[in-house]
Protein backbone atom coordinates (compact mmCIF):
# COMPACT_ATOMS: atom_id res chain seq x y z
CA UNK A 1 0.00 0.00 0.00
CA UNK A 2 1.36 3.42 -0.97
CA UNK A 3 1.94 6.01 1.74
CA UNK A 4 -0.81 8.36 0.53
CA UNK A 5 -3.36 5.54 0.56
CA UNK A 6 -2.14 4.36 3.97
CA UNK A 7 -2.38 7.90 5.36
CA UNK A 8 -5.91 8.51 4.10
CA UNK A 9 -7.10 5.11 5.29
CA UNK A 10 -5.56 5.72 8.72
CA UNK A 11 -7.23 9.13 8.90
CA UNK A 12 -10.65 7.79 7.94
CA UNK A 13 -10.32 4.90 10.41
CA UNK A 14 -9.06 6.83 13.41
CA UNK A 15 -8.37 10.50 12.68
CA UNK A 16 -11.77 11.62 11.48
CA UNK A 17 -13.64 9.85 14.32
CA UNK A 18 -11.23 11.41 16.85
CA UNK A 19 -11.83 14.90 15.47
CA UNK A 20 -15.60 14.50 15.18
CA UNK A 21 -15.98 13.07 18.67
CA UNK A 22 -13.63 15.38 20.58
CA UNK A 23 -13.08 18.54 18.54
CA UNK A 24 -16.38 19.53 16.99
CA UNK A 25 -15.70 23.16 17.90
CA UNK A 26 -12.39 23.15 16.02
CA UNK A 27 -13.46 21.12 12.97
CA UNK A 28 -14.61 24.20 10.98
CA UNK A 29 -11.03 25.51 11.06
CA UNK A 30 -9.07 22.30 10.41
CA UNK A 31 -7.52 20.80 7.30
CA UNK A 32 -6.12 17.27 7.10
CA UNK A 33 -3.93 15.62 4.50
CA UNK A 34 -0.49 14.34 3.59
CA UNK A 35 1.83 16.80 1.86
CA UNK A 36 5.38 18.05 2.06
CA UNK A 37 8.70 16.20 2.27
CA UNK A 38 9.07 12.51 1.57
CA UNK A 39 8.62 10.25 -1.42
CA UNK A 40 5.20 9.13 -0.15
CA UNK A 41 3.88 12.68 -0.64
CA UNK A 42 4.62 12.33 -4.36
CA UNK A 43 3.41 8.74 -4.60
CA UNK A 44 6.97 7.57 -5.30
CA UNK A 45 7.50 5.45 -2.17
CA UNK A 46 8.50 1.80 -2.44
CA UNK A 47 9.99 -0.92 -0.24
CA UNK A 48 13.38 0.77 -0.21
CA UNK A 49 12.03 4.14 0.90
CA UNK A 50 10.25 2.56 3.86
CA UNK A 51 13.53 2.32 5.78
CA UNK A 52 13.04 5.81 7.26
CA UNK A 53 10.28 8.33 7.99
CA UNK A 54 7.53 5.98 6.79
CA UNK A 55 4.51 5.46 9.03
CA UNK A 56 0.73 5.67 9.15
CA UNK A 57 0.14 9.33 9.86
CA UNK A 58 -1.25 12.57 8.52
CA UNK A 59 -0.99 16.34 8.92
CA UNK A 60 -3.56 18.33 10.87
CA UNK A 61 -3.28 21.91 9.66
CA UNK A 62 -4.57 24.62 11.96
CA UNK A 63 -4.75 28.42 11.55
CA UNK A 64 -3.13 31.04 13.77
CA UNK A 65 -3.49 31.44 17.53
CA UNK A 66 -6.24 34.02 17.08
CA UNK A 67 -8.49 31.14 16.00
CA UNK A 68 -6.97 28.01 17.62
CA UNK A 69 -4.89 28.93 20.64
CA UNK A 70 -1.93 27.04 22.14
CA UNK A 71 -4.04 25.17 24.68
CA UNK A 72 -6.38 23.88 21.97
CA UNK A 73 -3.43 23.01 19.72
CA UNK A 74 -1.84 21.07 22.58
CA UNK A 75 -5.06 19.12 23.11
CA UNK A 76 -5.05 18.22 19.41
CA UNK A 77 -1.42 17.13 19.64
CA UNK A 78 -2.14 14.87 22.61
CA UNK A 79 -5.14 13.31 20.86
CA UNK A 80 -3.08 12.68 17.73
CA UNK A 81 -0.31 11.08 19.81
CA UNK A 82 -2.81 8.65 21.32
CA UNK A 83 -3.96 7.26 17.96
CA UNK A 84 -3.08 3.56 17.34
CA UNK A 85 0.66 2.91 17.09
CA UNK A 86 0.28 0.37 14.29
CA UNK A 87 -1.96 0.22 11.24
CA UNK A 88 -2.07 -2.22 8.30
CA UNK A 89 1.10 -3.83 9.62
CA UNK A 90 3.03 -0.53 9.67
CA UNK A 91 4.20 0.95 12.95
CA UNK A 92 4.28 4.63 13.82
CA UNK A 93 7.71 6.07 14.51
CA UNK A 94 8.58 6.64 18.16
CA UNK A 95 11.16 9.32 17.36
CA UNK A 96 11.15 12.50 15.30
CA UNK A 97 11.89 11.80 11.62
CA UNK A 98 15.15 12.88 10.05
CA UNK A 99 13.45 15.70 8.15
CA UNK A 100 11.68 17.05 11.21
CA UNK A 101 7.99 16.83 12.06
CA UNK A 102 6.16 15.64 8.95
CA UNK A 103 2.91 14.52 10.60
CA UNK A 104 0.68 15.69 13.42
CA UNK A 105 -0.53 19.18 14.27
CA UNK A 106 1.07 21.89 12.14
CA UNK A 107 0.33 25.60 11.92
CA UNK A 108 -0.58 26.39 8.32
CA UNK A 109 1.56 29.52 8.15
CA UNK A 110 4.58 27.67 9.58
CA UNK A 111 4.28 24.85 7.04
CA UNK A 112 4.20 27.15 4.01
CA UNK A 113 6.86 29.46 5.45
CA UNK A 114 9.17 26.47 5.91
CA UNK A 115 8.60 25.39 2.29
CA UNK A 116 8.66 28.76 0.55
CA UNK A 117 9.90 31.42 2.97
CA UNK A 118 6.66 33.34 2.37
CA UNK A 119 4.42 35.01 4.94
CA UNK A 120 0.65 34.82 4.98
CA UNK A 121 -1.64 37.71 4.16
CA UNK A 122 -5.08 37.36 5.69
CA UNK A 123 -6.86 34.03 5.32
CA UNK A 124 -5.83 31.64 2.62
CA UNK A 125 -3.18 33.58 0.72
CA UNK A 126 0.55 34.22 0.78
CA UNK A 127 2.41 37.44 0.10
CA UNK A 128 4.33 36.54 -3.04
CA UNK A 129 6.16 38.96 -5.33
CA UNK A 130 7.50 38.56 -8.84
CA UNK A 131 10.99 38.17 -7.36
CA UNK A 132 9.68 35.41 -5.07
CA UNK A 133 8.25 33.52 -8.03
CA UNK A 134 11.61 33.72 -9.77
CA UNK A 135 13.75 32.68 -6.82
CA UNK A 136 11.82 30.02 -4.87
CA UNK A 137 13.20 26.66 -6.08
CA UNK A 138 10.75 24.55 -8.04
CA UNK A 139 11.42 21.54 -5.77
CA UNK A 140 10.25 23.63 -2.79
CA UNK A 141 7.06 24.64 -4.59
CA UNK A 142 6.53 20.99 -5.53
CA UNK A 143 6.67 20.00 -1.86
CA UNK A 144 4.23 22.77 -0.96
CA UNK A 145 1.52 21.52 -3.32
CA UNK A 146 2.08 17.75 -3.57
CA UNK A 147 0.20 14.93 -1.85
CA UNK A 148 -3.48 15.10 -1.08
CA UNK A 149 -5.76 17.05 1.23
CA UNK A 150 -8.43 14.77 2.71
CA UNK A 151 -10.42 17.41 4.56
CA UNK A 152 -10.41 21.21 4.49
CA UNK A 153 -13.35 22.81 6.19
CA UNK A 154 -11.68 26.20 6.56
CA UNK A 155 -10.37 26.32 2.99
CA UNK A 156 -7.13 28.04 3.94
CA UNK A 157 -4.75 25.24 2.98
CA UNK A 158 -6.56 24.55 -0.30
CA UNK A 159 -6.54 28.24 -1.25
CA UNK A 160 -2.81 28.56 -0.63
CA UNK A 161 -2.06 25.37 -2.57
CA UNK A 162 -4.12 26.73 -5.47
CA UNK A 163 -2.25 30.03 -5.28
CA UNK A 164 1.14 28.32 -5.39
CA UNK A 165 0.06 25.89 -8.13
CA UNK A 166 -0.74 28.73 -10.51
CA UNK A 167 2.54 30.36 -11.47
CA UNK A 168 1.93 33.65 -13.33
CA UNK A 169 2.28 33.17 -17.07
CA UNK A 170 4.95 35.85 -17.44
CA UNK A 171 7.05 34.10 -14.80
CA UNK A 172 6.61 30.75 -16.54
CA UNK A 173 7.78 32.30 -19.80
CA UNK A 174 10.79 33.92 -18.11
CA UNK A 175 11.81 30.57 -16.63
CA UNK A 176 11.24 28.85 -19.96
CA UNK A 177 13.34 31.40 -21.82
CA UNK A 178 16.24 30.93 -19.42
CA UNK A 179 16.19 27.14 -19.46
CA UNK A 180 15.83 26.99 -23.25
CA UNK A 181 18.83 29.28 -23.61
CA UNK A 182 20.86 27.00 -21.32
CA UNK A 183 19.76 24.01 -23.41
CA UNK A 184 21.04 25.75 -26.52
CA UNK A 185 24.38 26.64 -24.95
CA UNK A 186 25.09 23.25 -23.40
CA UNK A 187 23.59 20.92 -26.02
CA UNK A 188 23.50 22.55 -29.42
CA UNK A 189 26.67 24.62 -29.09
CA UNK A 190 29.07 23.35 -26.41
CA UNK A 191 28.60 19.57 -26.61
CA UNK A 192 29.71 19.08 -30.25
CA UNK A 193 32.57 21.57 -29.82
CA UNK A 194 33.83 19.78 -26.72
CA UNK A 195 33.69 16.47 -28.60
CA UNK A 196 35.96 17.95 -31.27
CA UNK A 197 38.44 18.81 -28.52
CA UNK A 198 38.26 15.20 -27.30
CA UNK A 199 37.42 16.18 -23.72
CA UNK A 200 35.15 13.35 -22.59
CA UNK A 201 34.53 14.52 -19.02
CA UNK A 202 33.66 18.05 -20.13
CA UNK A 203 31.38 16.61 -22.81
CA UNK A 204 29.47 14.66 -20.18
CA UNK A 205 29.14 17.80 -18.07
CA UNK A 206 27.62 19.52 -21.10
CA UNK A 207 25.19 16.61 -21.49
CA UNK A 208 24.24 16.92 -17.82
CA UNK A 209 23.58 20.65 -18.13
CA UNK A 210 21.53 20.08 -21.29
CA UNK A 211 19.40 17.36 -19.68
CA UNK A 212 18.92 19.34 -16.48
CA UNK A 213 17.62 22.41 -18.33
CA UNK A 214 15.62 20.27 -20.77
CA UNK A 215 13.85 18.55 -17.89
CA UNK A 216 13.02 21.91 -16.30
CA UNK A 217 11.67 23.02 -19.67
CA UNK A 218 9.47 19.94 -19.98
CA UNK A 219 7.98 20.49 -16.53
CA UNK A 220 7.31 24.14 -17.30
CA UNK A 221 5.62 23.23 -20.58
CA UNK A 222 3.39 20.89 -18.53
CA UNK A 223 2.81 23.66 -15.97
CA UNK A 224 4.22 21.45 -13.23
CA UNK A 225 7.04 21.88 -10.72
CA UNK A 226 10.04 19.60 -11.04
CA UNK A 227 10.65 17.88 -7.69
CA UNK A 228 13.97 17.22 -5.96
CA UNK A 229 16.44 15.64 -8.40
CA UNK A 230 16.21 12.10 -7.05
CA UNK A 231 12.50 12.00 -7.93
CA UNK A 232 12.69 14.04 -11.12
CA UNK A 233 12.82 11.11 -13.56
CA UNK A 234 9.86 9.33 -11.97
CA UNK A 235 7.88 12.56 -12.04
CA UNK A 236 8.89 13.22 -15.65
CA UNK A 237 7.71 9.78 -16.75
CA UNK A 238 4.23 10.56 -15.39
CA UNK A 239 3.74 13.91 -17.11
CA UNK A 240 0.92 14.09 -19.67
CA UNK A 241 3.18 15.66 -22.31
CA UNK A 242 6.78 14.87 -23.38
CA UNK A 243 7.10 12.04 -20.85
CA UNK A 244 8.64 9.92 -23.60
CA UNK A 245 11.80 12.03 -23.26
CA UNK A 246 12.59 10.32 -19.93
CA UNK A 247 14.18 7.38 -21.77
CA UNK A 248 16.05 9.74 -24.06
CA UNK A 249 17.51 11.68 -21.14
CA UNK A 250 18.43 8.44 -19.41
CA UNK A 251 20.42 7.35 -22.46
CA UNK A 252 22.18 10.70 -22.75
CA UNK A 253 23.27 10.59 -19.12
CA UNK A 254 24.29 6.93 -18.87
CA UNK A 255 26.36 6.48 -22.03
CA UNK A 256 29.86 7.71 -22.85
CA UNK A 257 30.77 10.12 -25.63
CA UNK A 258 33.37 8.13 -27.56
CA UNK A 259 33.28 7.85 -31.34
CA UNK A 260 29.93 6.94 -32.87
CA UNK A 261 28.12 7.25 -29.53
CA UNK A 262 29.11 10.90 -29.32
CA UNK A 263 27.87 11.47 -32.86
CA UNK A 264 24.62 9.67 -32.01
CA UNK A 265 24.11 11.81 -28.93
CA UNK A 266 24.62 14.97 -30.98
CA UNK A 267 21.74 13.88 -33.20
CA UNK A 268 19.59 12.95 -30.21
CA UNK A 269 20.13 16.39 -28.67
CA UNK A 270 18.97 17.97 -31.92
CA UNK A 271 15.93 15.69 -31.86
CA UNK A 272 15.07 16.84 -28.33
CA UNK A 273 15.42 20.43 -29.51
CA UNK A 274 13.00 19.73 -32.38
CA UNK A 275 10.44 18.27 -29.98
CA UNK A 276 10.70 21.20 -27.57
CA UNK A 277 10.35 23.71 -30.40
CA UNK A 278 7.28 21.83 -31.65
CA UNK A 279 5.56 22.21 -28.28
CA UNK A 280 6.64 25.85 -27.96
CA UNK A 281 4.85 26.51 -31.23
CA UNK A 282 1.79 24.52 -30.14
CA UNK A 283 1.53 26.67 -27.02
CA UNK A 284 2.15 29.84 -29.08
CA UNK A 285 5.20 30.72 -27.01
CA UNK A 286 7.59 31.47 -29.89
CA UNK A 287 7.53 33.27 -33.19
CA UNK A 288 10.94 32.01 -34.32
CA UNK A 289 10.94 29.71 -37.35
CA UNK A 290 14.43 28.19 -37.13
CA UNK A 291 16.00 25.17 -35.40
CA UNK A 292 18.21 27.32 -33.14
CA UNK A 293 17.02 26.99 -29.54
CA UNK A 294 18.76 30.24 -28.61
CA UNK A 295 16.57 32.22 -30.99
CA UNK A 296 13.48 30.51 -29.59
CA UNK A 297 14.60 31.39 -26.06
CA UNK A 298 14.71 35.08 -26.93
CA UNK A 299 11.41 34.81 -28.78
CA UNK A 300 9.77 33.34 -25.67
CA UNK A 301 11.28 36.16 -23.61
CA UNK A 302 9.94 38.73 -26.09
CA UNK A 303 6.42 37.34 -25.59
CA UNK A 304 6.36 38.34 -21.89
CA UNK A 305 3.67 40.98 -21.37
CA UNK A 306 5.12 42.74 -18.30
CA UNK A 307 7.91 45.01 -19.54
CA UNK A 308 9.76 44.89 -16.20
CA UNK A 309 9.95 41.09 -16.30
CA UNK A 310 10.67 41.02 -20.03
CA UNK A 311 13.58 43.44 -19.67
CA UNK A 312 15.26 41.52 -16.86
CA UNK A 313 18.27 39.41 -17.86
CA UNK A 314 17.03 36.32 -19.68
CA UNK A 315 18.62 34.06 -17.06
CA UNK A 316 17.23 35.96 -14.08
CA UNK A 317 14.64 33.26 -13.23
CA UNK A 318 16.78 30.11 -13.58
Amino acid sequence: MKGLELSEKYFESFGRPMLEENFQDLLPFIAVGLTGSGSECFGFDDEISRDHDFEPGFCIFIPGEDIIDRKQAFALERAYAKLPKEFEGVKRSQIAPVGGSRHGVIRTDEFFREKTGLEMEGTGSLIITERDWMTIPDYALAEAVNGRIFLDNYGEVTNIRNQLSNMPEDIRRKKLAGHILLMAQAGQYNFPRILMHGEQAAAQMAVFEFVKSAMQTVFLLNRKYMPFYKWSFRALSQLPMLSELADTFHYLLTTDNEGLIGEDKTGIIEGVADRIIEVLKEQELTQATCHDLEKHAYSVNDSIMDANIRNMHILSAV
